[in-house]
This record gives structure tokens, sequence and C-alpha cells, in this order.
């Protein structure tokens, strides 16, 4: 088996109003909006992509603002929970701050030895902040609307929810990820050397119904590979254990193939590289809509049919 992933590369999620959803993950968790592109399968929508200074793979969080969709529906054959990774000492500032900014949150809780702090944002989507004992290493993206000591560090984890769990296992394990652990029907995996960016927890609910992917919901959630070539093996290794894969996808800034788990769930794995400053400086990185090659020529019209979006002048330090 040659497949080891290291971790998350991305998810990928389905919200509501794009200026709302903005203002909540820029201003609210304090993230750098890295990418304004569009969907390139549906290039009337945005795809915004939410991470730290520069998005680096597992810092992630990216959405199709579609205004007018449906409210989706958590349940089994989804990713139902999106986590990020906290400072140790940060849950009850961050408890008291979204207070602040209207955002109704759990009671913290403590599940694996990690403080665990659960919302959900504007549309729905249900997060959740997480203070791991030993802590993040990752830098924060240091902007005016959360503290540097207090910021997120990237993803730390995410929940699918299986009405099954044996198969769902045992695909984790073709892809690189070992068992961890169990609380009750709620197991972790993880890749490398696990911890956060690395995890995957799969509650079993056999009685729940299935989840329906709309607004509020995860579209998909992406694994890291290293390079093309590793991809490329990866996927030829997949298709021969009878895996239903994609062809490789270019995403202009990572390639992607896409499969779904036994239990429902879209995966992706996506390549580290080239990464988003491809097509613009790091200081200027989401502020201009930037578009694939073979869009180009049909910008005016995209541009026409995508409402506007002001974003803090913070997301760029050069306009600050």
């Amino acid at each position: 088996m040659s497949i080891k992933t290291t971790g998350l590369h991305h998810v990928t999620a389905i919200g509501g109003d794009p200026q709302r959803n903005a203002d909540f993950y820029l201003r609210t968790l304090g993230l750098r909006l890295v990418k304004t592109t569009v969907n390139f399968d549906d290039p009337g929508t945005y795809h915004l992509y939410y991470g730290d200074e520069s998005g680096v793979p597992g810092s992630l969080l990216t959405f199709f603002p579609w205004k007018d969709a449906p409210k989706g529906r958590r349940g089994t054959g989804q990713a139902t929970t999106t986590s990020f990774s906290v400072p140790a000492n940060s849950i009850g500032w961050w408890k008291d701050h979204l207070g602040r900014a209207g955002i109704t949150t759990g009671r913290i809780t403590s599940r694996d030895g990690e403080d665990v702090l659960t919302f959900d944002d504007p549309d729905g989507l249900r997060l959740a902040l997480v203070a791991h004992p030993q802590g993040d290493p990752r830098d924060p993206w240091d902007n005016g609307h959360v503290p540097a000591e207090h910021a997120i560090r990237g993803l730390h984890s995410v929940t699918l929810s299986v009405a099954e769990e044996d198969a769902t296992a045992e695909m984790f394990g073709e892809l690189g990820l070992t068992f961890t652990g169990q609380d009750s029907n709620r197991l972790r995996f993880g890749a490398g050397e696990g911890g956060p960016g690395a995890l995957v927890d799969v509650v079993v609910t056999p009685g729940t119904p299935r989840g329906v992917v709309s607004t509020g919901t995860v579209h998909h959630v992406a694994w890291r590979a290293p390079d093309e070539p590793t991809q490329a093996s990866w996927r030829a290794e997949l298709v021969d254990r009878g895996v239903n894969v994609t062809s490789i996808l270019d995403r202009q800034y990572f390639r992607s193939i896409y499969f779904r788990e036994p239990g429902g769930t879209l995966l992706e794995v996506a390549t580290d590289q080239p990464g988003f400053a491809i097509d613009e400086p790091l200081l200027e990185l989401g502020r201009a809509l930037k578009l694939p090659p073979w869009l180009e020529p049909d910008r005016e019209q995209i541009e026409h049919a995508l409402p506007k979006l002001n974003l803090p002048s913070e997301n760029n330090p050069a306009q600050a």
C-alpha cells in the first residue's frame, strides 16, 4: 500500500449569501480570503477560499455560495462537523467573542483530552473550535479582527456521519490513516503523525436519515498529496482496488481526484502545489477575481453575473 496522506488539504461547503459568508469568516473567525475565483463547473457562482496568510494545505475552508439554494440537512453520508484548531488557552475567549457577535454556542466540552466549542455559521454549517493540550505550532493569520494569541491555526479535523462503520474504516486504512481510538460510537483516525490538521472522526448513527447536500452542509473533504506524480500513482492504486475515481482535474491551484467513501461522503485527494500565489502576489491574495485561462474569454459575462464583495482592508496588508 503506497497511499500515505499527511493530513487534510481543505474542506469545501455550500454557503448562502456570499457577502454574509465573507463577513463571518473574515471578520468573526479572522481567516484570510486567499482566493476569489468561481466554481469551475458553474462560473456564475463564486468559489471563496479562506485560510491562513498564504492558504497552506490544512488551513483551508472553501465555499460555493449559492444565495438562493435551498437549505441542506445534516445526516449520514456527509461530513457533519468541520473543526478548527485554536490555542489551548483560547476556548473561553472564543466563546465570549462569538457571543458578542451574536453567535449561539454550545457549552465547552472535553473530548480526547481536548476542549471543544461547537456552533453554526450563519447558514447553519456546523463548526467547532478545538484546543489541543500540546498546542499547534502552525502560524495564525495575524489580522485586526482576532488577536494572534487566540487566532485559528488551521483545520483540526472533520467528523463524518455514517450508518455503518466497517467499509468506511477500511477505506481510511487504504488512504494511509491509522485508527487511534474509539469513544462510544465515535471512531478517530489520524494521518501521518496525527494531531491537529490530520484527523477524521467517524460517528456511527444507524438510525439517522441520509443528509442532503445544499446550503449549510459540506460538499466534500480533501486530503493531501505531495505532488502530481504521487497523486497519479495513488489514483491508479485506488482504481486497481475497484474505487470509482474521477480523472485528474485541474483546479488551477492544485490538481484533484474525487471519489466517495462507502458511507457516502465525497472525498478528494488534492496536491499541495502549485498554491495560491501563482497568479497574484502574496500581499494581494483574494482581492481580485481570478479565472482559469479557459474562462478568461468569458470574464465580462462572469463578472456581470457575480455580486460585488466588500472585503476588509486587513485581508491585504499592503492596503491596510
